[in-house]
């Protein structure tokens, strides 16, 4: 563990001025664990949200990659409460039981007015070595973190609302409108679009840089039917995990339907469910003659099986309707100040990447943020790479998002894009992997730091350039297909040539038998069968991840370490 930063004095510089090292501006997962992290290691934070807990939220959906970026926030920051979210018999014996599990990410082609073809869907099933993912209710893990926070010595205020950021050369002056006074050292915004930051210093993009386009329906709704009950399709044409086991993904044209239980586990107490609608707004205009409701069930009506598992549903909360979610800024650190994440930029919630990037980002701007404290340092060059990762977690996930939105109307050419996202997943998450199980063997926070050398921050596979060769080509293909210079299959045959022909794509999965392996199940035979071909067959680099992972595991094994 490293040693503690020396907090500063609470004395106050006058009778109103109340003097800390960190101001925090939004308590959602980033900034109450951004400010327990801080606080656990000796900062003294002030954590302030204009809003107030328990409150709705989405961002529910988790994966293995933001599981593994939790564990090293926990074991490098000493916050043992971040393990809680590792599982979801973790997140239940913890938080609570109101928390459905993330088996599975499931995508099935849906047309109007027509039932869909079973052979249209796709499905990517988490292997659970890795991790048994949840989908949380965020209501309730927000409001933990929150406390978790307080209780690691945090000064929290709620319904608390900055009317004023003053910042000079030796801190930042952040008054409310109630009149009470911060003064910090640095201030993290964490609060999303509305930033005060962002509007301070007229930080947004107008437009956002960003290639995608969509806007979002979103609720909670109690009696939603699990589509493997309303599907009605064969036995031997279902996957091999329920659809109703993890996110379920409708495909429309340039749109897709959420569906996140929070009732798929035996434990579960929570009847509710996530439902949303993202779509393009260039497409699909937001209307002035409709509510929300009214809008949704229209589209509903268009899809015969999303609308039964619907028959007999109620919603439990209004209806959130957005304009264009993609947003963006001109940078997101500047002197004494950082955008933590969605304050940052925001594109889209397909493939589940929000908490993920947010986690990643935290572990960036915290670990220099904690040195910068104890050298009272705060220049810019030393928080460079946290902007530098923010723009890559966000222009990668534009190629790959554009790409599938415009694939979704093509089922080879999904089935494609797909594979492109899939197949490299699980290289991003053996790289964390390593470094963690390395870290719990010797407390050196160099493995941590060498994850920040990949030339490419933001890919999930930071150091292949063949990968990013590969994403960059796919996303080429598919704006052609969309202007019409070639067809659908002509599209798909190109990106799937490109994954035959790479080395790096693992061939255990199925990865590179697009019209036989839809339905992709790693079982622990599987597994094995990656790690040998990963460790004895694979090129260098793959080659070299694997070796270290698996010594990193026998190691830690060896060592009674509970790091797996």
């Amino acid at each position: 563990m490293p040693s503690r930063v020396k907090a500063t004095n609470g004395a106050t510089s006058s009778g109103k001025v109340n003097q800390c090292d960190v101001v925090i501006l939004g308590s959602g997962l980033a900034g109450s664990v951004s400010g327990a992290i801080l606080a656990r290691q000796g900062a003294k934070v002030v954590l302030v949200d204009a809003g107030s807990h328990p409150r709705f939220a989405i961002g529910e959906s988790m994966t293995p990659q933001l599981i593994e970026w939790l564990h090293i926030l926990a074991v490098r920051f000493d916050v043992p409460e971040l393990r809680h979210l590792l599982d979801v018999k973790a997140v239940t014996r913890h938080i609570g039981p109101f928390h459905g599990k993330k088996q599975s990410f499931g995508f099935i082609k849906q047309n109007p007015g027509q039932e869909p073809d079973p052979r249209e869907a796709t499905m990517f099933v988490i292997p659970k070595l890795l991790t048994e993912a949840s989908h949380l209710f965020r209501q309730d893990t927000d409001s933990y973190y929150f406390h978790v926070a307080a209780k690691y010595g945090c000064t929290t205020r709620q319904n608390w609302r900055a009317a004023d950021l003053d910042f000079d050369e030796d801190g930042v002056t952040v008054t409310g409108q109630n009149g009470e006074v911060f003064r910090g050292r640095f201030l993290i915004d964490a609060s999303g679009f509305r930033s005060p930051v962002a509007e301070k210093f007229d930080l947004r993009e107008k437009p956002a840089r960003f290639k995608h386009h969509s806007r979002s329906l979103f609720t909670h709704y109690i009696g939603i039917k699990p589509f493997d009950d309303v599907c009605h399709h064969p036995e031997s044409l279902r996957p091999p995990a329920p659809w109703n086991g993890g996110t379920l993904h409708h495909m429309i044209e340039r749109g897709w339907f959420w569906i996140i239980p929070f009732n798929n586990t035996k434990d579960s107490k929570n009847p509710l469910c996530s439902v949303g609608l993202t779509f393009d707004e260039r497409v699909y205009p937001k209307p002035t003659d409709m509510t929300p409701e009214e809008e949704f069930n229209h589209y509903l009506d268009m899809y015969p099986s999303v609308k039964r598992q619907f028959v007999g549903a109620k919603r439990v909360r209004e209806w959130v309707s957005t304009d264009r979610l993609q947003y963006s800024s001109k940078q997101s650190i500047g002197y004494r100040w950082a955008l933590m994440s969605h304050a940052a930029g925001f594109l889209d919630p397909l493939f589940s990447r929000g908490l993920s990037n947010t986690f990643e980002g935290t572990y960036a701007l915290i670990s220099r943020l904690l040195e910068a404290l104890k050298d009272d340092d705060f220049s810019v060059e030393r928080f460079e790479y946290v902007d530098r990762l923010e723009r890559g977690l966000l222009a990668y996930n534009d190629d790959l998002v554009n790409s599938s939105f415009i694939a979704f109307s093509h089922f080879r050419l999904w089935n494609a894009v797909f594979r492109v996202w899939a197949a490299f997943l699980t290289p991003g998450v053996m790289r964390l992997t390593r470094a963690r199980l390395n870290y719990a063997l010797d407390q050196d926070e160099q493995h941590f730091k060498d994850l920040e050398n990949a030339p490419y921050p933001g890919l999930w596979w930071p150091e292949s350039s063949e990968f990013k060769q590969i994403l960059e080509s796919t996303a080429e293909i598919c704006e052609k297909y969309e202007i019409g210079e070639i067809d659908g299959d002509s599209a798909a045959d190109s990106i799937f040539k490109m994954l035959n022909e790479c080395d790096l794509v693992n061939p255990v999965f199925g990865w590179k038998d697009p019209e036989d392996t839809r339905f992709v199940l790693p079982s622990t035979l599987m597994m094995a069968k990656f790690m040998y071909w990963a460790t004895r067959h694979a090129p260098p680099e793959m080659r070299e991840l694997g070796r270290a992972m698996l010594t990193g595991v026998v190691k830690a094994g060896l060592r009674g370490k509970k790091a797996l």
